[in-house]
């Protein structure tokens, strides 16, 4: 099949045109701003995603021969990775049991966005023909290195089309989104919840309110230096909060400023004069530049106020879209207490190929079983929305 194709691996995403790169994202199903050129060299160039860090890249790309010159006509970002942190699809007992049994897990093969949970295109190509000769050259190279295995997370429908004809494994995991009903403003979309619900998020809303919070949202091109100190403080903090440090380095979110501002928008939160608190939003825009999905990314307060993590991430989101006809806020990783929110599961997808024949179909069976637990979760999720019966 990809004999129709030069295939090139590279081992720098700056080698290929940014524009020829994004111009192949804009035309995937689900193409976010996570894949853009921008953001992915920035991982690398930053320190953030790097061999250092365990995420050494690969750029698996397939070129049209003509007589203009070459085209790229299908790409895909593939790091070797040493662990599995910063993944958010969690193969941990896989790797656990390589070990025991005196087999080596990594490096492994990882097509996804480092440290970014969410679902979109992975597989870039012009057509169906070209992403199946790209998964074609994916499988062949990691084959050839003698990689133990292939992941691709959150991939897309396409993606997962040309991973299934390929016979990769796929596991299901669940998100939270809130998708736009076309409310006229918060106290309408309160409107749609139930009592209990409704009165939660006035109570927890009130709680902020009392202690003397503001908010203002600024978006990327408008924040000031100010604005990008306080991100970088506040994210650091929340990581070291929790006995991590961060993953990202501060030159990624100098990278952010200069080179896609376009694509991110912050909450404040202040006390008085002083800025306490930060929501950072990432924005995907639509053909006339306008945003149509939002991501909750990061977070962090330099002061603690009860229910101040809900309103910055939360509430003053949902706001925001509703005012802008933003039609979907996606809550990222885990956490059935966005539900209370009105964010409501929906499942996200990866496809995993094991080298290994004995462990390829031991995991096939527990993934088996996996997705009936995973399809019982969203049904019982379902049974207890917070929006009105009917």
């Amino acid at each position: 099949m990809s004999l129709n194709y030069v295939i090139r691996v590279l081992d720098d995403l700056d080698a290929i045109d940014a524009c020829a790169w994004d111009a192949l994202l804009a035309i995937q199903d689900a193409p976010t701003p996570f894949m853009r050129h921008a953001y992915l060299s920035a991982m690398q160039r930053s320190g953030s995603a790097c061999p250092e860090t365990g995420w050494t890249l690969r750029v698996i790309t397939l070129w049209q021969a003509s007589a203009k010159g070459d085209t790229l006509a299908a790409a895909c970002a593939v790091y070797l990775k040493t662990h599995s942190r910063g993944e958010y699809v969690f193969d941990f007992a896989w790797a656990d049991a390589y070990e025991r049994h005196g087999l080596a897990y990594y490096p492994k093969a990882l097509v996804a966005c480092p440290f970014t949970p969410v679902p979109g295109s992975r597989l870039l190509a012009e057509s169906p023909h070209a992403r199946q000769a790209l998964m074609s050259a994916l499988r062949q190279w990691c084959e050839g290195q003698e990689l133990p295995s292939l992941h691709i997370l959150f991939a897309s429908d396409d993606d997962l089309k040309a991973c299934q004809q390929a016979g990769m494994l796929e596991r299901s995991q669940v998100q939270f989104h809130w998708q736009n009903q076309g409310w006229r403003d918060f106290d309408d979309f309160l409107g749609s919840l139930n009592q209990e619900k409704r009165k939660k998020i006035r109570q927890e809303r009130r709680k902020v309110q009392q202690a003397g919070v503001t908010f203002r949202a600024v978006r990327g091109p408008d924040m000031q230096a100010d604005d990008w100190a306080l991100l970088v403080r506040c994210y650091q903090q929340t990581y070291w909060e929790h006995g991590n440090p961060p993953y990202l380095q501060p030159g990624f979110f100098e990278a952010m400023q200069k080179e896609m501002p376009e694509n991110w928008l912050l909450f404040v939160a202040e006390h008085g004069s002083q800025a306490i608190g930060i929501s950072l939003i990432g924005l995907r825009l639509d053909a006339q530049g306008q945003p149509d999905v939002a991501y909750g990314r990061y977070w962090g307060a330099l002061a603690r106020v009860d229910c101040l993590h809900f309103e910055a991430c939360y509430y003053q989101p949902i706001a925001w879209c509703i005012a802008q006809g933003v039609k979907r806020f996606e809550g990222g990783a885990q956490g059935e207490h966005k539900m209370a929110r009105a964010l409501l599961p929906t499942p996200t997808h990866s496809a995993h190929w094991l080298a290994h024949p004995d462990f390829s179909d031991a995991v096939e069976r527990y993934l088996a079983r996996e997705s009936q637990g995973v399809s019982h979760y969203m049904d019982e999720l379902q049974a207890h929305s917070p929006l009105k019966k009917g």
